[in-house]
């Protein structure tokens, strides 16, 4: 079951040029047409299914610099205020506040560990506290657990996912952005050994410029054109309970549960660091880059072998442009949530917060997150193919840097100064043999 979303009016009629193709109605495709837009180039974004209909309906909606990778910081603190700024443009609620992130740890190690993070994220002019177990009580006053101590970062955010990229995909078209949805683009046309255009279901928009934003999809994309791609998919779980008395206005994560406080008056409900992987060729392809995040991570993955790995055994990467793609045969994402770890998430919670007795699940849903080797995205040229450039594997990052992540990826795209150095988000570091590891904690 998909969760509720928004919808917007999309435009009907195909550009026949754009300066900018952006392939993929997410977040960071929704933010980069926008900010391409602001620069002044036209922009057509196209859509297989409608706006925000796969995993940026489906993450948490936690909006947090806290525990990034050092690579990701800048990129977190300047989305915070591009969030704020296009919420404000847009004329419309996205559901984002500034209502802080609190982790909470029984772990010493980690705890540590949270620590000199604080450190290095004050030099990079973003301050955390680190709390003792008292005053994480003092927070926490109904809490029946006992902590060693949490983390918090009161300038950090929170939006609603089913409000909030059709909310920025309203400040794109307010800009110009011609945003057209049930439009796969089926792959790219060639011209002199760069991007002459991109082939869609409804026809073909000359440009010298795309930018791929697919998620899940964006490997698949690639490979068609002979781009290797190593992105790993791991099904994960959320759900939102009934209205349930404040436990915090913001964000809250533990070793187990993180919730997140609703505008309905919910919870947004999921278990840490919990998924399942879906075994497929291109992750055998890929298994060796992934091993050492896979070895970080897998006591909270499950493995899946079944329909997805003969689907991409039959389908291959060939097809014809004139023909139906993938992309068509699957318009929207959607696995089947995991409602073992709903009932096991529920129980955690009422547990830890006698005070929540009483709420129930009121839905739940799962989505699909595009994990990289190291946890970090890509947002950067691919040299093998001028004019193709890459929006893609945010690692269940994407929601909360996507403003950034869009205005990077626009500077990239036409060569201006970037708001950060996007060294980091290299598309080479993916596939020139350096070894990669998982960085970042959580």
């Amino acid at each position: 079951m998909s969760p509720p979303l928004d919808r917007i009016q999309g435009d009907d009629r195909l550009p026949e040029t754009a300066d900018v193709v952006v392939i993929g109605g997410g977040v960071i495709g929704v933010s980069a047409a926008y900010h391409l837009a602001k620069k002044g180039h036209s922009v057509a974004l196209v859509e297989k299914g409608h706006v925000g209909c796969e995993q940026s309906s489906r993450n948490w909606g936690w909006c947090r610099q806290q525990g990034r990778a050092r690579a990701e910081i800048p990129l977190a603190r300047e989305a915070l205020r591009l969030w704020e700024e296009m919420q404000i443009d847009a004329g419309r609620d996205a559901g984002f506040r500034r209502t802080g992130v609190l982790f909470l740890t029984k772990n010493p190690a980690e705890l540590a560990a949270w620590e000199k993070w604080a450190e290095i994220a004050r030099e990079m002019q973003v301050h955390s506290t680190v709390l003792t177990p008292a005053e994480v009580q003092e927070r926490l006053p109904g809490n029946a657990d006992t902590w060693v101590g949490g983390l918090h970062t009161p300038s950090d955010g929170r939006a609603e996912p089913s409000m909030a990229v059709p909310a920025l995909a309203t400040a794109a078209r307010k800009h110009g952005v011609t945003i057209h949805q049930g439009c796969a683009a089926r792959g790219l046309e060639t011209s002199g050994g760069r991007v002459g255009g991109v082939v869609t279901e409804k026809g073909t928009i000359r440009t010298s410029s795309v930018l791929l934003a697919g998620g899940a999809w964006s490997s698949l994309f690639c490979r068609r054109h002979g781009i290797d791609l190593p992105v790993g998919l791991v099904n994960a779980t959320a759900c939102r309970t009934t209205p349930a008395p404040e436990i915090t206005d913001g964000a809250l994560g533990t070793d187990f549960f993180c919730i997140r406080r609703r505008l309905d008056g919910g919870l947004t409900l999921a278990l840490r660091g919990r998924g399942t992987v879906e075994l497929t060729p291109d992750l055998i392809r890929y298994a060796r880059t992934f091993l050492p995040t896979y070895r970080q991570r897998r006591k909270g993955l499950k493995i899946s072998f079944g329909k997805p790995f003969l689907d991409q055994l039959l389908r291959g990467t060939n097809w014809p442009l004139d023909r139906p793609s993938p992309f068509e045969a699957e318009r929207v994402r959607d696995p089947a949530p995991d409602m073992t770890l709903v009932e096991e998430a529920l129980a955690a919670l009422i547990t830890s917060n006698p005070d929540l007795k009483g709420i129930a699940i009121a839905e739940a849903w799962g989505g699909t997150i595009d994990t990289t080797p190291d946890t970090i995205p890509v947002i950067s040229a691919v040299d093998k193919l001028p004019g193709f450039f890459l929006a893609t594997g945010f690692s269940g990052h994407g929601f909360g840097i996507g403003p950034g992540a869009g205005r990077l990826a626009a500077d990239v795209v036409t060569g201006d100064s970037p708001l950060i150095d996007p060294a980091a988000y290299s598309y080479e570091r993916l596939v020139d043999g350096r070894p990669l590891a998982p960085v970042g904690l959580f």
